[in-house]
């Protein structure tokens, strides 16, 4: 992947817009969008076995739309153990707003 790229907890990700050329490899993904200072903000973590399956009909993309994502931040992350410390860093630490089930404290 030759696309920018941004750090998250030291995880680089690289930077992409969801309609793309979605691979069949397992990652991690965010779906970001920059605040008013242009600093991204995570909206949604998620994993998937398989980014072509999952990121182009995914059932959040158009809330984090509403909520302000604009791209989705992807990284290739192969072994599920990892995934799952990965993707549950990424929430604990940035509490996107539609993570509710896993976010500190519960459901909101």
């Amino acid at each position: 992947m030759s696309n920018p790229t941004c750090l998250w907890n030291g995880t680089n990700f690289h930077i992409l817009s969801h309609n793309c050329n979605w691979s069949d490899k397992a990652g991690v993904y965010i779906f970001a969008g920059k605040n008013s200072h242009g600093k991204w903000v995570a909206f949604y973590v998620g994993q998937a076995r398989s980014f072509s399956d999952r990121i182009p009909r995914h059932e959040r993309w158009d809330e984090a739309v509403r909520a302000g994502a604009t791209h989705v931040h992807a990284c290739l992350v192969p072994h599920q153990a990892e995934r799952d410390r990965l993707e549950s860093s990424l929430i604990s630490t940035f509490q996107p707003q539609l993570n509710v089930q896993l976010r500190t404290g519960g459901i909101r």
